[in-house]
């Protein structure tokens, strides 16, 4: 068996013409839309990151406006950023870009962020009310999760689906999305006995864990499908995900690190930017 492959680039692009079209609604009505990233990391992963978003967001005709506060940002000095940024009335989209410096946390951090302005989800009320089913930015990466089962009509109604990873980055938002799919959805993490003993009975398994290889051919159901939603850099600077390369013979389809979830990432992350700066509908869980 050699697994189809989940491949995020055409979604991507179908996401970024949506962006593009919102856009230039949103310049027939005197509106530029603008995202702002707060960074205080010297992570060169993160920069990577920025500088993509931010040449991403350019080519839509998004202007991207990145605040630097440096690795040594007190959180009281990111909080008051992240304010002032949610009173800008200029500003639509905001990020907060992981790791955070010493002392502080990114949650703690995002109550300072508009929830509707807060694009990638990260606040605890946009959080919450995705977990309840209410209108809410979703985390990127875990809405990435979801269009891309969407894209490839996998059904997702009444099967088994594995978390593994249980972030409010990825994991539990995913978890939430995939719950109010009415998949029956189990979440494992470090401590869970036997790893491979829940993620082998997965129809759907989605691998949200930052440990490259974690996952290899004899955790997964033969035929399932599997989203590889972990991304780490290797010695050679490559980028490689959580999924063992083996699973490709056993999976029935897989999303591949990199080309899978990222570009969608990314792509949702500005249609969400587009969405907040013309008021449009954030959506709900389905």
């Amino acid at each position: 068996m050699t697994a189809r492959r989940l491949d995020g680039r055409e979604l991507a692009a179908s996401l970024r013409a949506q962006a593009a079209l919102a856009v230039d609604a949103a310049a027939a009505n005197g509106i530029a839309v603008r995202l702002a990233i707060v960074v205080a990391t010297r992570d060169e992963g993160a920069a990577w990151y920025v500088r993509s978003l931010g040449s991403a967001a350019a080519r839509l005709g998004i202007e991207c406006q990145i605040a630097d506060l440096g690795a040594a940002a007190a959180p009281g000095q990111i909080a008051a950023e992240l304010a002032r940024l949610s009173a800008d009335p200029q500003v639509h989209g905001i990020v907060l870009q992981s790791p955070v410096p010493a002392g502080a946390t990114a949650a703690e951090l995002a109550e300072a962020i508009d929830p509707a302005k807060d694009v990638d989800g990260a606040n605890p009320v946009s959080l919450g009310r995705l977990a309840v089913g209410r209108p809410a930015f979703a985390p990127a990466t875990a809405q990435a999760v979801v269009r891309l089962l969407d894209c490839y009509e996998v059904q997702l109604s009444g099967r088994r689906a594995v978390v593994v990873g249980r972030s409010a980055v990825v994991g539990k938002p995913a978890a939430a999305l995939l719950l109010a799919r009415h998949a029956t959805v189990t979440i494992c993490h470090s401590r869970t006995p036997d790893l491979g003993a829940v993620t082998s009975q997965a129809e759907v398994l989605v691998v949200a864990a930052g440990r490259p290889g974690l996952i290899a051919a004899a955790h997964v159901r033969p035929g399932a499908v599997v989203v590889d939603a972990g991304t780490s850099a290797a010695a050679d600077g490559s980028l490689v995900g959580d999924v063992d390369p083996a699973v490709e013979g056993v999976a029935g389809a897989l999303s591949p690190v990199p080309g899978g979830l990222g570009p969608v990432t990314t792509a949702g992350l500005l249609l969400a930017t587009t969405v907040a700066a013309t008021k449009g509908d954030v959506g709900t869980v389905r």
